[in-house]
């Protein structure tokens, strides 16, 4: 129960954001610019300022990113296993499989806050620091195929990645940030999380599902149940700190991130089963974090 009321205001904002669209009547481009703003400017800020606000050496959070790209990287194995055995065509494989290993940083730095204040969300920074670079690849190159696409520009031009890649520089080199500049960018990441979860709220749609559902159920169960299997074998494997363990759990069991619907419908994906597949994970997780959180080991 005391997970659960951890986990409860996060999902209570994405439900004031349905509510504000459904409800309420607020416009569509309402929240598809402050989706913008948040993408482009105040989640960078978040990142950045979570990733400085820690001393860290490379030798400290090597086995932390490694276990990060392990962890991804069997997301994304079984993700392609759905290719053999279901046989969807490649378009529809491409537009789901990100589902299986894309992420919703909003809710994983929001609860890592709340789970285990500045030192957990610090955490939680470097971990989605190196899972975006990955997810974007993946997901970028898998719906690039037979299409006149930069694969690298795609990437490169990530502002998550752009402010991950800031903050690592910035706090490896020691770089000294003025207080001034350093509140600056907490407000700004203050703002993030409550304005991203209403964006994802207003996001959520389950029309789509039909011919693809097959393989929509592979990619939630990938998602929702294999990933925080993965995360515990690999915790337990490599010597991590226990808040490093806790917040590999927790990352692991994080819903499908909205912008998978964007970038299969800019790719020319299908877009309305990514949105139902994303949709349902987001409303599936509200049971499922409290339940592995419950039954962690460490």
């Amino acid at each position: 129960m005391a997970i659960f009321t951890l986990v409860l205001p996060d999902f209570l904002l994405i439900a004031i954001g349905w509510a504000l669209l459904h409800l309420l009547n607020y416009r569509a481009d309402f929240f598809n610019t402050a989706e913008k703003l948040v993408y482009y400017i105040l989640f960078p800020a978040l990142l950045f300022s979570s990733i400085v606000r820690e001393p860290l050496s490379l030798g400290d959070a090597s086995t932390l990113i490694a276990a990060t790209a392990v962890l991804m990287s069997g997301g994304m194995a079984l993700a392609w296993l759905a290719m053999p055995i279901l046989r969807p065509t490649p378009i529809i494989h491409a537009s789901l499989a990100q589902c299986a290993y894309r992420f919703n940083t909003y809710i994983g730095l929001s609860l890592s806050l709340s789970l285990a204040g500045t030192e957990g969300q610090s955490t939680m920074a470097i971990i989605v620091g190196c899972a975006v670079p990955m997810a974007n690849i993946a997901a970028v190159s898998g719906l690039a195929r037979g299409q006149d696409t930069r694969l690298l520009a795609e990437v490169l031009r990530n502002p998550l990645i752009l402010a991950t890649f800031a903050g690592l520089a910035f706090n490896l080199a020691s770089v000294p940030i003025p207080d001034f500049a350093m509140d600056t960018l907490q407000r700004l990441g203050a703002c993030a999380i409550a304005l991203g979860l209403i964006c994802v709220g207003a996001s959520l749609s389950i029309q789509g599902l039909g011919a693809t559902a097959k393989v929509m159920i592979w990619m939630l169960v990938v998602r929702l149940f294999a990933m925080p299997v993965l995360a515990i074998m690999i915790a337990l494997a490599l010597p991590l700190a226990p808040t490093e363990q806790y917040m590999l759990l927790l990352f692991s069991t994080l819903p499908t991130a909205s912008a998978a619907y964007i970038l299969a419908v800019r790719m020319g994906g299908d877009g309305r089963s990514v949105a139902a597949t994303t949709s349902l994970s987001t409303m599936l997780s509200a049971l499922t974090i409290p339940l592995w959180l419950y039954l962690s080991p460490f």
